[in-house]
């Protein structure tokens, strides 16, 4: 049965494709939002038992891990500098929408004591730097288990339902509401063998011709490289510090070392490279949605659901005034806020609905960087909020 299930997640994404080429209404909704839609169908449906899981969560695991060398391999880094600057502000609106609607929620609830606290920790840490930051804040903080659990579980949820909201209704709406969104951030989707004619992302009928098999080899080969040299770090890093491998560090190592590969011209040639990544990243959208549960949903607390919906969704409105009166486009805003509450394997999927390949550069650069900053930041409220708290 694992290995039915197995196929049928790596193919899932194939039969969608076909379907956006056949049907209208699929080609406007695009393959990202229908895998991710199905997926999350999956799961609130129960149609994957709970002695399944294993199979969506490894295959999450792994494909994103693949994808994001692929990606990164058709970039070219000098795009960065005309867009670092408006990319690395709003992730600081971010970081301050985030921080300063956490902060008001703790003295809401502020009766809660030192919960309330870890909780506006939490909320800031994972919102500004992605999911691998709340287990380094829960051991900095010592939070209870069971206080981590409900937080972590309901993070699922509301991040899936953030991500949907982006990737549909998102779009077009904040490209309405910020100004100069195809400035900042130009279009990158162009067929190289012919630059005035767009690129058709969800073409897959190259990977049909014998000629282009080895290409295709070729990346996933060097791709495979670079996850065992990441891997590699990631244990090194391990090992000096004496603590548990950080996936933080293996997603920073995957980045670095793709964009280092991306600087040679033969690499930045793989032009199949991209829509490999992509296929990978289908699968992972697939598969990452279908763990959202609705008995997760059902046993939503309070406390936590309020946290959670009011710092994703009050900071997105937040964050989108803050960028709307700096003048920063559209698209800039989208890629940094998703690198920013769902982190950096997340961006490639938001450029994509995008149409914007272009857009991942700068939206991986300011997610490694809340990375860094998003276990310091939520601990350091964590702590000062907690001995506020204290009598």
């Amino acid at each position: 049965m694992l290995i039915l299930l197995t196929a049928a997640f790596a193919l899932l994404p194939a039969g969608v494709i076909y379907l956006t080429h056949h049907q209208r209404w699929a080609q406007r909704l695009g393959v990202i939002v229908i895998c991710y839609g199905l997926g999350i169908a999956l799961g609130l449906g129960g149609v994957i038992p709970d002695s399944a899981m294993q199979v969506p969560t490894l295959l999450s695991e792994l494909t994103i891990v693949f994808a994001l060398p692929l990606l990164m391999f058709s970039l070219d880094l000098r795009q960065l500098s005309r867009v670092a600057g408006k990319a690395l502000l709003s992730m600081l609106f971010a970081m301050v929408a985030v921080t300063g609607l956490a902060t008001c929620l703790y003295f809401l609830y502020r009766d809660g004591g030192v919960a309330s606290a870890n909780l506006a920790a939490m909320s800031v840490g994972v919102y500004s730097g992605g999911t691998p930051n709340l287990a380094a804040i829960k051991a900095g903080l010592e939070i209870p288990n069971a206080q981590y659990l409900a937080f972590h579980s309901l993070d699922a949820v509301v991040g899936s339902l953030y991500f949907l909201f982006m990737l549909t209704v998102g779009v077009p709406l904040f490209r309405a509401l910020l100004p100069g969104s195809a400035g900042a951030l130009a279009r990158a989707g162009t067929d190289e063998s012919d630059p005035g004619q767009p690129v058709d992302e969800d073409d897959y009928s190259p990977f049909m011709q014998l000629a282009n098999l080895g290409q295709v080899a070729a990346a996933v080969l060097l791709s495979a490289l670079v996850v065992a040299l990441s891997f590699g770090i990631a244990e090194g890093v391990a090992w000096l510090t004496g603590s548990a491998r950080n996936s933080a560090v293996l997603i920073i190592a995957l980045t670095t070392l793709g964009l280092a590969f991306s600087l040679h011209p033969r690499v930045r040639g793989l032009t199949l490279a991209y829509r490999t990544g992509m296929y990978l990243v289908c699968v992972f959208c697939l598969a990452v949605s279908t763990q959202v549960r609705l008995a997760e949903l059902l046993q939503m607390d309070t406390a936590v659901a309020v946290f959670l919906f009011v710092v994703v969704f009050g900071g997105l409105s937040l964050h989108a005034l803050l960028c709307r009166l700096a003048r920063v486009d559209g698209d800039t805003f989208m890629i940094t806020s998703v690198a920013a509450v769902t982190s950096p394997p997340f961006v490639p999927l938001m450029a994509r609905a995008l149409n914007n390949p272009a857009a991942m550069l700068p939206g991986m650069t300011v997610g490694v960087i809340g990375y860094a900053l998003g276990s310091y930041l939520g601990i350091s409220l964590g702590l000062y909020l907690g001995g506020l708290s204290a009598p």
